[in-house]
């Protein structure tokens, strides 16, 4: 069985999309003792910047002419499709001709459409209302279950978009645990408290409360644990971080304790530059920008600490 993580936080610019690719790509890349890990992207974000990354703009607009998209999965129940779709919407091994290392790591597209979808996902019921709310939040649940994927990988990686609405609570419903990206800024002290809250006391318990009066959903969890706080786009200067991020980082370690995963990503044009090249940083471990500065051996050394807390669940 695969473990599910959805990548979430409802403010954009934290650095989801960058952390989904990279936790993916290098999970691929673990050996077990008979082949590399499993891994599934699932691009939940109609802004489409992980299919893009993945699949380079030709690529992702040829999935999206071909309806190769996770939009499909909801389109039924909003009368836009007649039957769920099947195993059709994942693209296999999108980074093989970057790296074949990265063959075991497939990707469920999104398209620009999803945000049109979700809006009338959210005004769609089908008969009960209680049931039609149950149904409307656990599509990727019956997709996973209908097409048998849970048992094809290792780890299911969704990449969710900045908000907590209709599509982001189907990626939770999935998920054991999630991973919230943060910048160290004020904002960020406020905003996590509160969002780690209503997975807790929002989004888990009216599932929860639902499930009893709804289909049953076997791939549903009931209690999504927080895997941690990842920092992302930590400023660095002369001797150390800078004085505004050096005191949110401090902030940010007594507010989460170990719930904070110690290894910090910096800010830097490396990461941006390998995204424009559709590729994991790993690849450009030669550069200045990258080698140069560390940053390759910190999402490294992350997804080690990530990779052992999801394993954990």
């Amino acid at each position: 069985m695969a473990k599910r993580i959805s990548i979430i936080n409802f403010k954009g610019g934290v650095g989801k999309t960058t952390l989904a690719f990279h936790l993916g790509t290098e999970l691929a890349v673990y050996h077990s003792s008979t082949h590399n890990s499993r891994v599934l992207l699932v691009d939940m974000d109609h802004q489409s910047s992980l299919s893009i990354v993945c699949l380079k703009a030709a690529g992702w607009q040829q999935a999206v002419d071909d309806e190769q998209t996770v939009d499909q999965i909801f389109r039924p129940f909003i009368g836009q499709r007649q039957e769920l779709p099947g195993r059709e919407i994942i693209v296999p091994s999108p980074m093989e001709n970057v790296d074949s290392a990265y063959n075991s790591m497939d990707i469920v597209p999104a398209s620009l459409q999803l945000d049109d979808v979700e809006i009338e996902l959210t005004a769609t019921h089908q008969g009960n209302a209680i049931k039609s709310e149950w149904n409307k939040r656990t599509l990727i649940c019956r997709w996973i279950e209908e097409t048998g994927i849970d048992e094809e990988y290792d780890y299911i990686i969704f990449d969710c978009p900045p908000a907590t609405k209709v599509v982001s609570q189907n990626a939770i419903a999935a998920s054991h645990g999630y991973i919230v990206p943060v910048v160290p800024e004020a904002v960020m002290e406020r905003g996590a408290p509160h969002l780690v809250e209503m997975m807790r006391s929002g989004i888990d318990a009216k599932l929860n409360a639902l499930a009893p009066f709804g289909e049953t959903r076997t791939i549903h969890v009931p209690d999504t644990k927080l895997v941690g706080l990842a920092v992302t786009r930590a400023q660095v200067a002369r001797g150390g971080y800078t004085r505004d991020h050096r005191q949110h980082l401090a902030s940010l370690k007594r507010r989460w304790g170990a719930a904070l995963f110690e290894r910090y990503i910096h800010q830097g044009t490396g990461v941006s530059q390998a995204l424009a090249q559709g590729t994991p940083v790993y690849n450009l471990w030669r550069t200045q920008n990258i080698g140069g500065r560390a940053i390759d051996q910190q999402y490294e050394e992350l997804t080690d600490d990530i990779k052992s807390r999801i394993d954990a669940l």
